[in-house]
């Protein structure tokens, strides 16, 4: 029995590795299917699906297929369409989307698959590239309880939590509103570590006071050692998070809910998107307070 497998970037490689190693292990296999086919070397075990007519055929012809891809357009290339995935997937097959992307993007896959007899289930993964490696992700899962019961066991081999929160589009708006905390998050930290710095406070001290306030949560822990370290190697780079605080914007505009914090939050990253910082982490913000208020790396 194949599980297809559609798109191998940073989070889909070690989430696809991990799923690859348990199937080997049980008897069957992954065909995998990534538009660079350099990524399929990163996935051992997984077979190498090409990226041709006849590569796509197999791929849906899985009774599982999960896509991992950047964002609403790739989706909606790959996956609609008279030509696209579903389109060419079996009839009581399961489709497992773990992207970060719309949520009308995602009732227009639903509605596809719905049409084809497809069961469909938005399942969006929160966490990092640590997390993919320690195959500790966390997903929220909207759609047909049977799609998840199928699709369970292959999940649980990249997360560590799986929550189910819906039968329609509840999983894509539960990942908007958590991204939504956790890049306004980091603004606000870049703000208030800046405000005392300039008042002379040293950055160790600082950051022990943070980890051991109020203001600590798993988020801050999780960034204390690299912003001792000034370490802004990408876990969620400023471009990506940009991308997912535009979501969310526009999901509270499609929602008739306001957003004036969610779009500050935006803006600031679109302008840090515009500088060199813009492939560095998220947490990077900092580094945009930092020259704002024209600070240099601490002594």
């Amino acid at each position: 029995m194949q599980t297809g497998w559609i798109g191998l970037g940073k989070l889909g490689a070690p989430m696809a590795r991990h799923l690859a190693r348990h199937l080997v292990a049980e008897g069957h296999s992954l065909l995998a299917l990534d538009r660079d086919p350099g990524r399929l070397a990163a996935v051992p075990g997984a077979e190498a699906a090409g990226l041709d007519r006849v590569a796509a055929c197999r791929v849906a012809a899985c009774r599982v297929v999960i896509t991992s891809l950047p964002d609403d357009a790739s989706l909606g290339a790959v996956a609609l369409g008279t030509e696209g995935l579903l389109a060419r997937m079996t009839r009581d097959g399961v489709l497992v989307e773990t992207s970060t992307v719309s949520p009308q993007t995602s009732a227009a896959l639903r509605e596809a698959a719905d049409a084809r007899g497809v069961l469909y289930l938005a399942a969006p993964v929160s966490g990092s590239t640590a997390t993919a490696e320690a195959a500790a992700l966390t997903l929220f899962c909207s759609g047909p309880e049977a799609a998840l019961e199928r699709a369970r066991p292959l999940l649980s081999t990249f997360a560590r939590a799986i929550h189910a929160v819906g039968e329609a589009e509840e999983a894509r708006f539960l990942k908007l509103a958590i991204n939504h905390f956790v890049g306004s998050t980091a603004q606000i930290a870049a703000e208030a570590l800046t405000l005392a710095r300039k008042g002379g406070v040293a950055w160790e001290t600082i950051l022990a006071v943070l980890g051991s306030s109020v203001a600590a949560s798993p988020l801050v822990a999780y960034k204390l050692d690299p912003l001792r370290r000034r370490d802004f190697a990408p876990a969620f780079s400023i471009a990506q998070m940009l991308k997912d605080m535009s979501l969310a914007v526009a999901a509270g505009e499609a929602a008739g809910v306001a957003m004036p914090v969610a779009a500050l939050v935006r803006d600031l990253y679109a302008e840090q998107d515009g500088t060199d910082l813009r492939d560095l982490d998220f947490f990077a913000a900092l580094l945009a307070a930092e020259r704002r208020a024209g600070l240099g790396e601490p002594a």
